[in-house]
């Protein structure tokens, strides 16, 4: 006896590939795409300290000129307000890479002569910010206890 292909012969069929695909995407195309990691080892105590963050930040905002970034072959450079310089302040830069916490780069810094940090992209040969997408942040301290903080999204290309 033969069967014909009927309507309901298609919606079953409709709804298996439907699922296929469905669970194709789930199994194949996550797996290794996009690894996640923790931005901080010490998630939950920072969280506890979250709003000196949001105090920072909002002091950054009202300020009325902020500090601005450019991206060239030699690396980072930031540059500075001319209210805040080496004498009345202590600036922090933390470079997290959102993939891989091992190219992070978390130090105090100084300004230069020009008021500007530069986080050089290579020392001699090798590459210290590698390609791919950072969150730039900028901490600082003035000499009355005032922090203020930016952050920045961005991607390093090789030039």
């Amino acid at each position: 006896m033969k069967s014909k292909f009927t309507w309901g012969h298609g919606m079953v069929l409709a709804l298996a590939v439907f699922i296929a695909f469905i669970l194709g995407m789930i199994f194949f195309y996550t797996r290794g795409y996009q690894t996640s990691e923790m931005v901080s080892d010490n998630y939950y105590e920072d969280e506890l300290v979250y709003q000196e963050v949001i105090n920072a930040k909002k002091a950054a905002e009202e300020l009325p000129e902020k500090p601005v970034y450019v991206q060239n072959a030699e690396g980072i450079k930031i540059t500075m307000p001319k209210e805040f310089n080496n004498t009345n302040s202590k600036f922090k830069i933390f470079l997290f890479r959102t993939d891989d916490s091992n190219l992070d780069i978390k130090k105090d810094v100084e300004l230069d002569a020009n008021n500007s940090i530069v986080i050089p992209h290579k020392i001699g040969e090798a590459s210290i910010i590698k390609d791919g997408s950072y969150t730039l942040k900028l901490n600082w301290k003035d000499n009355k206890g005032k922090q203020y903080q930016i952050d920045y999204n961005l991607i390093w290309t090789s030039h």
